[in-house]
């Protein structure tokens, strides 16, 4: 795997933050923007704008890990772990 890719991959889940939209989405891929921001005040207690929460969504679509979806003036987030999986996949190996 590009050391680059390892990088950003890495880079975008070393915040809380990012570990909980990815959380979010694993649970109920597909989410809005909106979406995203009510579950992270309900269930994380975190009053984050949604400017805020787009910001840590650009940086998670930027390692792979999030692909948005336009359907008219939604849009839609889904999770990608393929390039996490890629970045350990040296170090954990064959599955047994």
């Amino acid at each position: 795997m590009n050391e680059e890719v390892r990088t950003d991959v890495f880079h975008a889940l070393s915040t809380p933050v990012r570990r909980l939209i990815i959380d979010e989405l694993a649970e109920r891929d597909g989410q809005t923007l909106f979406e995203l921001c009510a579950r992270l005040t309900m269930k994380h207690q975190l009053s984050l704008s949604r400017q805020a929460v787009s910001q840590h969504l650009d940086v998670l679509e930027q390692a792979g890990l999030v692909h948005a979806r336009r359907d008219g003036r939604y849009k839609f987030h889904h999770l990608d772990l393929a390039p996490l999986r890629s970045a350990v996949a040296g170090w954990l190996g064959p599955e047994p």
